[in-house]
């Protein structure tokens, strides 16, 4: 693909190539229309007065000397020639310095004027005139008298002879080198201003379009700066076009984006590097404190029991991460079915109802047994479980666990609270937030790694629906799911 200064270059030279040809071609026209009417008015004036200065005096027909020796007539440079035909196509006269060739015969109707373009015999171009008219009677009483008593100087188009007279040819040619020189001149002088002023538009326009290009180049250069130690560097060009300011704008958002997931990807590394060495420092110091001397089968058993729970514990952390890849990646894929909620809820609580138990937390479950949602059963069993482990794990001694659902726009709202949340309002939305917790010396380490509800969130959405957390006077934690019904 041609770079943007190449492309702009070239459609400011075709642009302006289509406009000056577009005006060179208007400007000749008119020039050439306005010449040639110049000459034809002259040359037909010419042919109006020849024929007004041909007598028909009885049978003989009469051209006034003096208009046969005008100097047009006579002038060998730049010859005017004209003949003059009978009714049946004989000449009756010529120019003198026609000689023995003769002009283009041209007939039209009666005092028209017929106006075009010829060559002479040596191939010159000219103009010629053809006129039919009728010619003057001769007077004897007064020959140079018209019925006014004006002179008869000029051809009389009104004028109607007698019946019995025929009417006559007359056609006037006269040489038309200067002309066609002249607009092949103003041809020449348009196409080479053209071809200049292309030429100086294009300088002009490599300069405008370089000095316009020159925001995009520093810009450019900025980002070529910018390393992936220095996320927190802004592109700072001063004096841009309104049009870059937007591009502008825009890479600084990404470079924010960038940044921020950059800082999670180290957060990350850190977190899952704490979750990990906690256990694994417990699962060694129990190991090493076993082997320092003999013990009994019930206590190796003791000590195999707590090395499986810790595990267990990383063993489920592992899978969610790994699960939370896949769903980044778009990796599973769902069987959607219609599912009774309230009866998917009873089936997972059951998991976590001995444990309520213990504490003494209640737990009801509001959901109509009819109300039904679209959804994959095995993800979103994930989905509520977590739920349900999270709230279990942080109501109050004696508390209360609900759950409820409605149907909304072709969407299930579920919303599932628990009493006793320690959570301020600001940190209730970061539940989400992997490896993320409330408490933040993260003294259950090992137990909790803070991966539940952030797949939580991000299993609902891959389904198609999402997931919101919300803290209630009284210290009611809420999270509300919305799936497809």
């Amino acid at each position: 693909m041609r770079s943007l200064r190449t492309r702009l270059i070239i459609g400011v030279i075709g642009g302006m190539l289509l406009l000056l040809t577009v005006f060179s071609l208007i400007v000749y026209g008119v020039i050439r229309r306005a010449l040639v009417n110049q000459f034809d008015a002259s040359l037909a004036s010419v042919a109006q007065i020849l024929a007004a200065s041909v007598e028909l005096d009885g049978d003989k027909i009469e051209l006034e000397f003096e208009v046969q020796q005008m100097p047009e007539f006579l002038n060998a440079e730049r010859p005017t020639h004209y003949q003059l035909w009978g009714a049946n196509g004989t000449v009756i006269a010529k120019s003198p310095l026609l000689g023995t060739d003769n002009l283009l015969f041209i007939e039209g109707s009666l005092n028209e004027l017929v106006l075009g373009t010829s060559q002479d015999k040596s191939g010159q171009p000219q103009r010629i005139a053809g006129l039919k008219f009728m010619p003057r009677i001769a007077d004897s009483n007064d020959e140079d008298k018209d019925a006014d008593g004006d002179d008869k100087d000029e051809y009389d188009a009104d004028y109607r002879p007698p019946t019995n007279v025929q009417a006559l040819t007359l056609v006037v040619a006269r040489y038309a080198g200067g002309l066609y020189g002249q607009l092949g001149f103003l041809r020449w002088l348009l196409l080479i201003a053209s071809a200049a002023v292309i030429a100086l538009s294009f300088i002009i326009a490599a300069v405008i379009v370089r000095k316009g290009l020159r925001p995009l180049n520093s810009i450019a250069a900025e980002i070529a700066t910018i390393r992936e130690d220095s996320l927190t560097t802004r592109i700072a060009a001063e004096h841009v076009p309104a049009e870059v300011v937007q591009i502008k704008n825009r890479l600084n958002e990404l470079l924010s984006r960038l940044q921020a997931s950059f800082n999670r990807e180290r957060q990350f590394n850190a977190d899952v590097a704490h979750e990990l060495r906690t256990p694994l420092a417990g699962l060694r110091s129990t190991i090493e404190v076993t082997l320092s001397r003999t013990r009994d089968n019930d206590e190796y058993k003791r000590v195999f029991s707590d090395c499986q729970a810790i595990v267990v514990n990383m063993q489920t952390m592992v899978n969610n991460l790994l699960v939370l890849a896949r769903l980044d990646a778009q990796q599973i894929s769902f069987h959607t079915e219609r599912i009774r909620l309230a009866e998917l809820v009873n089936s997972c609580w059951r998991a976590f109802s001995d444990k309520a138990l213990e504490r003494q937390i209640r737990f009801d479950n509001s959901i109509e047994p009819e109300l039904t949602c679209e959804s994959d059963r095995q993800n979103l069993s994930i989905v509520l479980s977590n739920i349900l482990d999270n709230a279990v794990e942080y109501a109050d001694e004696g508390g209360q666990i609900r759950t409820i659902a409605c149907s909304k726009n072709n969407t299930v709202e579920v919303s599932i609270s628990n009493t006793g949340c320690q959570l301020t309002t600001e940190q209730a939305p970061q539940v989400f937030d992997c490896f993320w917790r409330g408490n933040l010396s993260r003294s259950d380490t090992g137990t909790h790694c803070g991966l539940g509800l952030a797949l939580v969130q991000r299993l609902v959405r891959a389904l198609g629906g999402n997931a919101f957390a919300e803290l209630q006077p009284g210290g009611i934690f809420i999270i509300r799911l919305i799936l497809s019904a």
